[in-house]
């Protein structure tokens, strides 16, 4: 079973972001993903007045699925939607181009991978596609 939950504390964040081989950044909001008991992956974001920026969306050094990274991305890009903001950007390593694609993620003319979310969740079949584009 795939889950995926705001960590609740700074040392669990820290400790999760070791785990998945990222900075770890007190200062930001972060989610975790799990599958079937074992840790997934980490996803660390902030809101500001310009929109969500997210900075990573990694795997697990040891566990990674493909699934578990995008229901993540997807996870938090509903939660920036919510509070409010309707623009997101990745600001972090890009290790899976495919992943930020599916995701939602396009890329700009300055090459910054930015997803506009005003109306993206009112009808989530039309971007249900991308997860097979990934992997």
């Amino acid at each position: 079973m795939l889950k995926v939950l705001p960590i609740q504390s700074k040392e669990e964040q820290e400790r999760i972001c070791r785990a998945c081989g990222v900075e770890y950044r007190p200062d930001l909001l972060a989610y975790s993903a799990e599958s079937d008991g074992h840790l997934a992956g980490v996803c660390q974001f902030k809101l500001t007045d310009k929109g969500g920026e997210i900075y990573d969306l990694a795997p697990a050094t040891d566990f990674e699925t493909f699934e578990s990274l995008f229901v993540m991305g997807r996870g938090t890009l509903n939660f920036i939607d919510l509070a409010g903001i309707h623009r997101a950007t990745y600001r972090g390593e890009i290790r899976d181009e495919g992943l930020l694609r599916a995701v939602g993620f396009k890329k700009n003319a300055e090459g910054i991978y930015e997803v506009d979310l005003e109306g993206f969740f009112d009808e989530p079949c039309a971007h249900g596609h991308g997860m097979k584009e990934g992997k």
